[in-house]
C-alpha cells in the first residue's frame, strides 16, 4: 500500500528516499538509509528488520542485486514484499513479489527506483519518474519530494494516503533530512509544508550537531554567521 521513490545523487553522493502510504508512519518501516553505503526500501508487507538486515550487508561490501538476492533467499514470505536498494556506487536493484496487490510494479533507472503497490495504474511510478527527471539540477531533497507529489496527483494509491516520509544522508552519520508525517488527511502535502519550514535550517541541524555552542535555533539566522 505504498509507494516511494529512492536515489543517489552522481555529483554529491547524497542518498535518500520519499514515500508515502495508507498506513500509519511509513517513516519507521520502509526507510533505511546509510550513509556511505545505500538506501533501501522494504515495501508492502514492511518488516524492519529486512531493513536493519539489508544496511548490515552493504556494510560488508554487497551490492545492491546481492542485498536483494540474500533478503529474498532468506525470507519466507518474500512474494508478499516489494524490496529495493542502491548502493553507493549507484547500482540499484528491485524486486516485486508475486503476491504484492495489483496494481505493483517497480522501475530502476540511472541511479533511482520508482516502486509501488496498491496502485490505481503504472501511472503513478511513470509520474515519479518523469518529475525526478525534469527536476535535474535541482537540490536533492526537493526532487524527492517532487517526485512524491507528482506520483499522488497522478493517483497515488487506491484510498489515498495517511503517512509519508523524507529522509536524506549526505557526508554525516547523521541525516541531513528525516522528516516523517505519522498520521494525515494529505499527508503528501503537510510533509511539504513541514519540509519548507525545516528547509533553511538544514545548515543550522547540521552544524548543532557538530558544535553545540551554536545557539537555539530560533536565534540563529538562516544564510548569517555558520550558515
Amino acid at each position: 500500500m505504498t509507494f516511494s521513490i529512492l536515489a543517489r545523487c552522481p555529483d554529491t553522493r547524497m542518498l535518500g528516499i520519499a514515500t508515502a502510504t495508507r498506513s500509519f508512519a511509513v517513516g519507521a518501516r520502509v526507510p533505511f538509509v546509510r550513509t556511505r553505503r545505500g538506501v533501501v526500501a522494504i515495501m508492502s508487507r514492511a518488516d524492519a528488520r529486512l531493513g536493519d538486515h539489508a544496511l548490515g550487508l552493504l556494510d560488508r561490501g554487497h551490492k545492491a542485486a546481492m542485498v536483494v538476492d540474500m533478503l529474498v533467499r532468506n525470507d519466507p514470505h518474500a512474494e508478499h514484499r516489494q524490496l529495493a536498494v542502491i548502493d553507493d556506487d549507484g547500482d540499484a536493484a528491485a524486486r516485486t513479489g508475486a503476491a504484492n496487490t495489483a496494481w505493483a510494479g517497480h522501475q530502476i533507472h540511472d541511479g533511482f527506483i520508482v516502486l509501488g503497490n496498491v496502485l490505481p495504474g503504472v501511472q503513478t511510478i511513470d509520474a515519479m519518474r518523469e518529475r525526478f527527471l525534469r527536476t535535474a539540477g535541482a537540490p536533492f531533497e526537493e526532487r524527492l519530494l517532487g517526485a512524491l507529489e507528482a506520483g499522488r496527483d497522478a493517483g497515488g494509491q487506491v484510498g489515498g494516503q495517511v503517512s509519508a516520509a523524507l529522509r536524506v544522508h549526505d557526508a554525516d552519520r547523521f541525516a541531513r533530512v528525516d522528516l516523517r508525517v505519522d498520521h494525515h488527511d494529505e499527508p503528501v502535502g503537510e510533509l511539504r509544508r513541514v519540509f519548507e519550514a525545516y528547509r533553511p535550517y538544514i545548515p543550522y541541524y547540521i552544524q548543532r550537531q557538530r558544535d553545540p555552542r551554536v545557539p537555539p535555533w530560533h536565534e540563529w539566522k538562516p544564510g548569517g554567521a555558520g550558515a
